[in-house]
Parts: structure tokens; sequence; C-alpha cells
């Protein structure tokens, strides 16, 4: 089940992009950076085994990102998509800093469901400050390079039809960047390093089959004329 439901995340998640870009254009894209932001912090509490791999949820709400900085360069240039990069940071500081401040205000200690409620929040906003430094570092350095990146590939495959190769280009070695800059900075020092190269493997092997998944997404989203817009950009 747990790989049925995966594969349709995917979908559902992707979706969601196209049509936040078709009911609100570049608004829907910039608004989806936080949402993603938001989910994926939330959703990475929660750990499962996928094709024999244990992994955390969020890794699909996250890689959303990089398809939506994507359609951005594409549709309206890179000034537009690192503006979304820089909303993403701003949005995770934000919700790391007021969390852990609302941690610190002491519930009811007569009230039994402030304290569970409590409880749960610290279990999945308590975030230790190395791991909110390694979040902070990975999330700026992939999804800038994820835009430099594409801006480049598209410079040498300027088609549309070699869309493709500038997407998967740039989203797969953004998602590997991401992927080391977290685990080293958030573990390295913690454990053995052949388990944090285990870590890395399988986090990017996911990662990478997702970032190949937006690809057809992309696609769709580019046929797309959002609604208030009179044609599509070049």
């Amino acid at each position: 089940m747990n790989e049925l439901l995966w594969l349709l995340e995917i979908v559902v998640c992707f979706s969601l992009v196209v049509l936040a870009y078709k009911l609100f254009g570049k608004a829907g894209l910039w608004a989806w950076i936080p949402i993603s932001i938001i989910i994926a912090n939330i959703q990475v509490t929660k750990t499962i085994e996928i094709f024999g791999f244990a992994a955390t949820l969020g890794n699909v709400i996250y890689s959303s990102s990089f398809l939506v900085t994507d359609l951005l360069t594409e549709r309206y240039g890179k000034a537009d998509a690192k503006k979304a990069v820089l909303l993403g940071f701003f949005t995770l500081v934000v919700m790391v800093s007021l969390m852990n401040l609302a941690m610190i205000f002491a519930p009811i200690a007569t009230d039994s469901h402030s304290l569970g409620i409590d409880k749960n929040l610290k279990d999945i906003f308590g975030l230790m400050p190395r791991i909110g430094l390694a979040s902070l570092a990975a999330y700026l350095v992939s999804q800038w390079h994820d835009v430099w990146a594409f801006e480049l590939w598209k410079s040498k495959y300027p088609s549309r039809k070699q869309l493709w190769i500038r997407n998967n280009l740039s989203t797969l070695v953004s998602q590997f960047l991401d992927t080391v800059i977290f685990t080293m900075i958030a573990f390295y020092g913690t454990m053995p390093m052949n388990i944090l190269l285990e870590i890395v493997f399988t986090t990017y092997l996911l990662k990478g089959l997702i970032s190949l998944a937006d690809t057809p997404f992309l696609y769709l989203a580019m046929k797309i004329v959002p609604m208030g817009e009179k044609e599509s950009k070049p």
C-alpha cells in the first residue's frame, strides 16, 4: 500500500501544482513554495518503509518546489524564480522561529488536552538548531542551483522539445546537493560514515524518481494559459 500511496501522492501533488498555476498564474506558483515548505516539514516527522527502504514522508511535496522553480524560470524568467526561492527560505525561517517560540509557552498543567497538544507540537516542530541549520542550508543552496542550472541548460538546449533535458539535468543535480548538504550537516559525526552514505543513497534514489516524474507535469503546465493571462509567455 505504501508504494501505491506514494505514486498517488506524486500524481496528486504535481496535479495540484498545475491547478494552482491554471487558477492563479505566477501568484499560484509563488504561493505553492510556502505550502510545500510547511507541509514537508510536518510530513518529515513520519517514517515509512517504501520499496524496501526506510524513508520519511515529505519528499514528494518538497520536490514539487523544484517543479515550481523550473516552471517559473521557463515561463517568467530567472528573477521571478529567485523571488520564489527567497520566499521559501523566508517561510522556513519564520516557521522554525515562531513554532519554537510557541513551544516555550507553558501549557495549563491541569489540562490534559493542552499537555498532549504541547507534546505533539514539540515532536513535530522541536527541531534542534543543527537540524534547522541543515534544512535552511540545503534548501537555499539546492534551490538557488536549480534556478541557475535550469537557465544554463536552457541556453544550451533552448527549444521546447528540449525542455525535459534542462528540467531533469537541473533538478537531479539540485536534489543531490540538497540530500548531501542536509545529511552531512544534520548527522555528520553522529553515526558511522557508511550509514550516512546509505542514507544519502536511498534518499536521493527516491528524490531522483520523483524528479523524473515531474517532467510530464511541466510539459502540461506549459500548455496552460493561466486565468487572467491573455497569452502564454515565451
